[in-house]
């Protein structure tokens, strides 16, 4: 008679940012529901808030930071 036995193997991985692809930043006024055009400037996506905060005088904001990642073995 045979017996199994399961063999585990530990890899270790790590995500990265999937390459070829870009980071797209994005914000959300709290107050009015305005948004800044999405860019991948973050810096531009700010000086947008920045001014949305001068003619409305809402502060709050939600930003958004999207990009593609990838899970690949740790060497």
């Amino acid at each position: 008679m045979t017996t199994l036995r399961a063999v585990y193997r530990y890899v270790l991985h790590k995500i990265t940012e999937h390459p070829g692809t870009d980071i797209t930043h994005e914000a959300e006024c709290l107050g009015c529901g305005w948004s800044a055009q999405p860019s991948e400037d973050s810096a531009a996506v700010d000086v947008e808030c920045m001014s949305h905060t001068g003619r409305s005088g809402h502060k709050s904001f939600r930003r958004i930071r999207t990009s593609f990642a990838l899970v690949v073995r740790a060497d």
